[in-house]
């Protein structure tokens, strides 16, 4: 082994090692295990993995285990290189690293319709237990994965990790964050959104979009999807454990809401135009994550809410934010209109119900856009964004006095979009600073989005003036990792200092408590 793999920690090492030629993995493979198609075989022209690897959605008996072949990633076409024809593709799973116990295989077929994808629901599985994974296709091997079961819901459970991340707008910034994250030690990563960005940006560090148009195709989804699936760091981060992903705004189109589409710059667009697009983006969406056949878009529709457990420490609830909102407004003096819907009436009943019932210690929102309340304005009067859930503040009211009403203990929600980080308390009434804490927010800053940040900027110093609920405030750029145990949990701000460039390092800028049976921040240390 070389000098540099050798000064690999080995988890890095595995993480990575696929994402070279498909020869040079299987030079690497016991000839044993080396077995070739029947014949008439589709030929391909190149490795087809050149995408890595994910799994997601883990349950206590299994886990979602992807992969998409595009052995031409960036064809013009969208198709990836791949004819327009089904192909099987085989799966394994062990009990360890160099597959001497494998315990589950099988086989999936990659159809033309869903862009070669694979989507292979493994079941019988152990619970809380690791795992790696790997595909097959003729002689060509994948990248090797690693994964974990969920624990039995039964099961009590000591500590768990699980790592948050939005926002990876490839124009902006390298993935270096994902480089680390990575070498975390994590059960779970959850992704709230922004996976891609829609735009034609070229940016400044020459990490140009492509298409070089904005994306409104299944087509031009493909393609923007397979440019960002090629960086390495975030194909390492998605091999290293199992995400939990859900869509915001951009991974269709800015600020879109419902049926409509985005209102600065396109008002008057049919609605029906707006859900071709949405069709679209869903497709490509689900083509390209470890999403359950329960996501499978039907159109312009598709099943993003949705909850797991975590033995008896974690009931993880993942809302959809966007397909039941109702438009943002452009008069914020309207915002408590008590109609305005954010979750919609059937998602809001889904998520209260599943609170209300809850046996878990630590219950958690996996949520895209910000709850606690945001006043921009310094001094006297104040303004609010429409699109986070200020602008549906009604709707805010009425999730918290649920909470409220329920007694749901340690009520926590995790939040992208804002490309800035932040912990406050969330209160029944912000107006009132005396008034109950029913949880606590942790806002996450972006990956790359928003270019180089600072550890403080202006509109951190009118936050943390106006509102005192707010804790914390960093806008610089990374991820954060969540620390759960039986008496308290924590959240690691981990921010790199620069994003134009690659090789930034890691820092922890601050870690927020918060204790069992005492909702809101218990304190912060840097």
């Amino acid at each position: 082994m070389s000098q540099l793999f050798s000064d690999l920690p080995r988890r890095r090492f595995l993480a990575l090692g696929g994402i070279a030629a498909g020869s040079a993995i299987l030079a690497a493979e016991p000839a044993s295990a080396r077995s070739v198609e029947p014949a008439g075989q589709v030929v391909l022209p190149g490795y087809a993995f050149t995408l890595g690897v994910a799994s997601g959605d883990p349950k206590p008996d299994g886990v979602v285990l992807w992969t998409r072949l595009a052995p031409e990633p960036l064809a013009l076409d969208g198709r990836g290189g791949m004819p327009d024809r089904s192909v099987n593709v085989r799966w394994e799973m062990a009990e360890d690293e160099r597959f001497r116990r494998i315990v589950r295989r099988g086989v999936e077929r990659a159809t033309s319709r869903w862009g070669h994808s694979v989507h292979a629901e493994v079941h019988g599985l152990r619970p809380d237990r690791m795992y790696w994974y790997r595909f097959r296709i003729g002689d060509q091997v994948s990248p090797v994965g690693r994964t974990r079961t969920a624990p039995h819901p039964s099961s009590t459970l000591r500590s768990m990790s699980f790592a948050f991340a939005s926002c990876q707008a490839y124009t902006d910034g390298f993935f270096t964050a994902y480089d680390h994250l990575a070498a975390e030690d994590l059960d779970l990563v959850v992704h709230l959104g922004d996976y891609i960005y829609e735009g034609a940006g070229a940016g400044s560090i020459g990490r140009a979009h492509l298409p070089a148009a904005e994306t409104f195709s299944l087509t031009d989804y493909r393609i923007r999807y397979a440019q960002y699936k090629l960086d390495p760091a975030l194909q390492a981060a998605h091999a290293a454990a199992p995400w939990v992903v859900a869509p915001d705004d951009h991974d269709v189109e800015n600020n879109w809401a419902g049926d409509h589409s985005q209102p600065d710059t396109e008002p008057d667009q049919d609605p029906a135009v707006f859900r071709l697009r949405r069709a679209a983006a869903y497709q490509a969406y689900y083509e390209n994550l470890p999403l359950r056949a329960s996501s499978i878009p039907h159109g312009p529709e598709m099943q993003v809410y949705r909850r797991l457990q975590f033995g008896d420490l974690l009931q993880l609830n993942v809302l959809d934010t966007r397909r039941f909102r109702d438009r943002q407004l452009t008069d914020q003096s309207l915002r408590w209109d008590p109609n305005r819907q954010m979750l919609g009436a059937e998602q809001e009943a889904w998520l209260l119900k599943g609170l209300g019932s809850s046996t878990a210690r630590w219950n958690v929102l996996g949520n895209q856009t910000f709850a606690m309340e945001a006043d921009h304005t310094a001094g006297p009067g104040e303004t609010f964004g429409m699109d986070p859930w200020d602008g549906y503040a009604a709707a805010r009211q009425r999730l918290f006095d649920g909470v409220a009403a329920r007694n749901v203990d340690n009520f926590l929600i995790v939040t992208g979009d804002a490309h800035r980080s932040v912990a406050a308390d969330l209160k029944l009434n912000f107006a009132d600073p005396a008034s109950r804490t029913v949880g606590t927010e942790f806002l996450g800053t972006s990956i790359s989005s928003g270019g180089n940040g600072t550890a403080m900027d202006a509109l951190g110093v009118t936050w943390l003036a106006e509102n005192p609920h707010m804790k914390f405030h960093n806008a610089q750029h990374g991820y954060q990792v969540c620390h759960l145990g039986r008496h308290e949990m924590s959240t690691d701000y981990r921010v790199v200092p620069f994003v134009n460039a690659p090789g930034a390092p890691v820092t922890t800028q601050a870690s927020v408590y918060v204790q069992n049976g005492r909702a809101g921040v218990a304190h912060v240390t840097t």
